[in-house]
């Protein structure tokens, strides 16, 4: 499935009878699982219905980095994402994608 941001928005926990997605590198994760972490309340809710790449990747709750650009990231920075995903891969089914 094909998410648009406006799409991704509406599965951010705050309707209960939705799943909660993040989308990470593209791709977009189930993790109603976690929803201790990713609802509403939890310390990671701000990356739920968003692409959070960049602010993973800087290691960030910022609202301006929560998005999809890996513009200017560091090498180092790059390395931090591509940890996330495998820790996303190994834990949450992939939904989707975010269309470009």
């Amino acid at each position: 499935m094909e998410f648009t941001a406006q799409h991704l928005i509406q599965y951010n926990g705050t309707d209960p009878s939705k799943p909660i997605y993040v989308a990470l590198n593209g791709r977009v994760f189930d993790v109603t699982d976690g929803k201790s972490f990713y609802g509403p309340g939890g310390p990671y809710a701000v990356f739920a219905g968003k692409d959070a790449s960049r602010a993973l990747a800087k290691m960030t709750t910022n609202d301006e980095d929560i998005n999809a650009s890996l513009d200017g990231l560091t090498e180092k920075e790059l390395g931090v994402l591509a940890d996330f995903e495998k820790k996303f891969e190994a834990k949450y089914p992939v939904v989707g994608r975010v269309a470009s």
